[in-house]
């Protein structure tokens, strides 16, 4: 069970981690080992996460989602599975605390009357200083 916040955990069977061969230079190790981990989360079918939290997760996610709405991450930078599955879950439990905040909802403020109007005055200054200034042009 992987307790994300207070109010989602994450069961291990929603959770799957394939083992696979990491890219890059590596030597002799590279062809053999499997040490780069993918894990894969269906966000769609998934009955921990909220309704809410669900959307913005796919929201976040971007393109790490497929379109059937499974969640796929890969870690690579550790040269041990054991390394990079701490890395990948730690990286999943970040992505999906950052979907559980609920963002805040920003109220429109009304304009105090005094503000506006001394902001119009100020335009009327500033246009009545450039008409001075300007060429007449007959």
């Amino acid at each position: 069970m992987l307790q994300v916040t207070t109010r989602i955990s994450i069961g291990d069977d929603e959770i799957k981690l394939h083992f696979i061969r990491s890219s890059g230079p590596g030597g002799q190790n590279v062809n053999k080992v499997e040490t780069a981990v993918q894990l894969r989360f269906d966000v769609v079918r998934s009955p921990s996460l909220p309704e809410d939290v669900r959307g913005r997760l796919i929201t976040l996610a971007g393109s790490k989602i497929s379109r059937e709405g499974v969640l796929t991450m890969k870690s690579q930078r550790h040269r041990t599975q054991h390394g990079n599955r701490k890395d990948v879950i730690r990286r999943f439990t970040l992505l999906v605390e950052q979907a559980a905040i609920r963002p805040k909802i920003r109220l429109r403020k009304s304009i105090p009357r005094k503000m506006n109007e001394k902001r119009l005055n100020h335009k009327k200054q500033r246009s009545q200083i450039k008409r001075i200034r300007q060429k007449e042009w007959s």
